[in-house]
């Protein structure tokens, strides 16, 4: 018999599936907010680059924390969720602005609106 083994349960796979893709869609918004350059963000009136950083970084080592116990913590927990939402609006309202924005010395004839 499996006493001395904690089995997981159907809910506790769920949840361990559900903090994973948080933590990968976390991790994609730091990723990408690290290749953007900064001008970009002072350029759309958003936060600066780096306070981006601070948020997006702090939202994926929370998402890390839960993916990798979850069973320890509380299924709503307020981090998790307010990491997953710092993520989605990074992705969602700031990286469309700023993704027009190319590095310095990148040899383009795009503008924000199309070719110059």
């Amino acid at each position: 018999m499996l006493s001395g083994i904690n089995a997981m349960s159907p809910l506790d796979w769920f949840f361990s599936a559900v903090s994973i893709a948080a933590f990968v869609v976390e991790a994609w918004a730091l990723i990408d907010a690290i290749t953007r350059p900064a001008q970009g963000f002072a350029a759309i009136g958003k936060l600066s680059k780096p306070l981006w950083l601070l948020i997006l970084g702090f939202a994926t080592v929370a998402g890390l924390m839960y993916a990798l116990y979850v069973r320890g913590l509380a299924a709503t927990g307020i981090l998790p969720v307010a990491a997953f939402v710092a993520a989605a609006v990074y992705l969602t309202d700031v990286r469309p602005k700023v993704k027009v924005f190319r590095k310095s010395g990148s040899k383009t004839s795009q503008g924000p609106y199309g070719p110059w």
